[in-house]
């Protein structure tokens, strides 16, 4: 990184707070990166999905009954994630969860989709409880 940032004219520091996102890169600064690296300007941006805002919803209520009967391959990810949620709000009802758009980008981040996809595939698998189908931008 010493070395990009001399040969870019960029100090060090400045270099990690575009890396940690502390800090705006402007696109001269970011096409010099760019051709410093060999890559496409692409590369060094985020997918905009991931910072898409989350869909409208009514509600995003899990069934948890049905998320249990889901095979290991589809809801093994889902179900560690929902019990880290029960556990920090200390909700064990068993039976619904409510998840926030917060929660379905970070899961959409894990299952690499957008929010939008992970909710179609939510209904695919049925884990989304009767009468709280939300509502996708």
């Amino acid at each position: 990184m010493a070395h990009c940032a001399n040969t870019v004219t960029v100090r060090v520091l400045v270099v990690g707070s575009y890396e940690r996102a502390d800090r705006a890169v402007t696109v001269t600064k970011l096409v010099e990166l760019a051709d410093f690296y060999g890559i496409p300007v692409s590369d060094l941006l985020p997918d905009a999905w991931i910072y898409a805002p989350p869909p409208a919803a009514t509600a995003i209520v899990l069934d948890l009954q049905r998320l249990r009967e889901l095979p290991t391959e589809h809801g093994a990810l889902l179900a560690r994630y929902v019990s880290a949620i029960e556990h920090q709000r200390g909700d064990y009802n068993g039976q619904v969860l409510s998840i926030r758009g917060e929660d379905l980008r970070s899961l959409a981040i894990l299952y690499d989709r957008s929010p939008n996809e992970l909710l179609d595939q939510f209904i695919d698998w049925e884990v989304l409880a009767p009468g709280t189908r939300p509502t996708t931008n």
